[in-house]
């Protein structure tokens, strides 16, 4: 304050920054390690998004948006949503809290004999292969192994012969294990059975389609028909 001058310098970026740490204060003393709390998405990491807690900003790591592998937070969370977030951990010195998001989401394996009872068929892509069979996924998070001899009706050396990762195939449940997480499927079984048979559109791994025979030139076709002139 300069009185003989009658002129006073205000800071209004001090009283924000008061307000900002009483905010924060006021946020850390409400939370606690295991409580579920209210957040908005604020902004993304390729390695997770931030979530505002009212005055603090909490990390949602990327392992932690979904039980299924997540390539980006875009594909699960969007900016200023609202969500119901876990508190997994709290380090008020280093002002950081980790966040759990897909703990308040239904497991994928949660009723899964009830969502696959077992010879249900189903249409689904191939998403890996291995020399042993493939992998099937039925849904994000859920993957059933269809072995190398269920992949094809006859018998096969390897998988890649009559499979290639994104190819859509029809499987048949053949048994779910919900607390080994096993599923086992068979293309072969799926093939086999009648409603699918009816299908005569549908491709069969394993079985080459036969090359349609070429027809003979017209004039080859002419000299074949013509009889031998006599000599």
């Amino acid at each position: 304050m300069d009185k003989q001058k009658k002129r006073i310098v205000a800071s209004r970026k001090q009283v924000i920054e008061e307000e900002n740490k009483a905010k924060k204060e006021a946020a850390w003393e409400k939370l606690e390690v295991g409580a579920v709390v209210t957040g908005i998405v604020r902004r993304f990491a390729d390695f997770g998004a931030f979530v505002d807690l009212g005055g603090v900003d909490g990390l949602i790591h990327i392992t932690d948006l979904a039980w299924s592998r997540v390539n980006h937070p875009s594909d699960v969370l969007q900016v200023n949503q609202e969500i119901e977030v876990k508190i997994k951990s709290l380090d008020r010195e280093r002002e950081r809290i980790q966040l759990g998001y897909k703990e308040l989401q239904p497991k994928p394996w949660d009723n899964i004999e009830e969502k696959y009872p077992v010879g249900a068929i189903l249409e689904r892509p191939v998403v890996r292969i291995r020399p042993f069979g493939a992998f099937i996924e039925l849904e994000p998070g859920v993957d059933g192994l269809v072995h190398i001899s269920q992949v094809a009706p006859t018998r096969v050396a390897k998988v890649e012969d009559v499979l290639q990762e994104g190819q859509i195939v029809l499987v048949k449940v053949l048994g779910v294990d919900p607390e080994a997480k096993r599923i086992s499927l068979s293309i072969r079984e799926a093939l086999a059975d009648e409603s699918v048979l009816e299908n005569g559109d549908l491709e069969i791994p394993g079985e080459a389609e036969e090359a349609p025979a070429e027809e003979a030139p017209v004039e080859e076709a002419a000299a074949e028909e013509a009889p031998a002139d006599a000599e």
